[in-house]
């Protein structure tokens, strides 16, 4: 038979080891739980800045495509149908570069961000063709900007929603 106090030491040495192996185990899942938890905290915030991200880039074309700032683009020395052209190829190329935005974009804000971009451009259309093209670009510009003003102001309409949606998100 063999003599158990041969194993005492062996005995002893593991009943130590156990509520220590016990409570590093317990420590190690604590340890892993909390960075799970900060993980799914920064793709949230990254998440919601990238919301926010969306939703100022939209605002700031939006206001680039106000007729007020559209007037003072390109040089003075342009016929009407040359201003018309080129803005709306201006508008056309921001929108196409922030499309991606729609992303993060609610369905109702990108349908109305799209629908602001295209009554400028309608706009900016029926104002010549009102004109029959007789028009200086001065005289363009003056009625494409008075006619704005008669009509209801779909762009600070759009913003003002961008903004309710977004303080819903922070």
């Amino acid at each position: 038979m063999a003599n158990f106090s041969e194993y005492l030491p062996y005995a002893f040495a593991l009943i130590v080891a156990i509520p220590f192996l016990v409570l590093l185990r317990q420590f190690v899942n604590s340890y892993i739980t909390l960075k799970n938890q900060e993980i799914k905290l920064l793709s949230v915030k990254s998440n919601t800045e990238n919301k926010t991200h969306s939703y100022e880039r939209m605002a700031l074309f939006l206001e680039r495509i106000k007729p007020s700032n559209l007037i003072q683009k390109f040089d003075k020395g342009l016929e009407a149908h040359e201003f018309i052209f080129l803005t709306e190829k201006t508008i056309n190329e921001e929108f196409d570069y922030n499309s991606s935005q729609q992303l993060y974009l609610t369905k109702n804000s990108w349908k109305n961000i799209v629908d602001s971009k295209n009554a400028v451009i309608d706009l900016l259309h029926k104002t010549y063709e009102g004109l029959n093209g007789n028009a200086n670009l001065d005289e363009f510009k003056t009625i494409f900007i008075m006619n704005y003003m008669e009509s209801e102001d779909y762009i600070a309409a759009t913003i003002e929603d961008l903004r309710r949606e977004i303080l819903i998100i922070t």
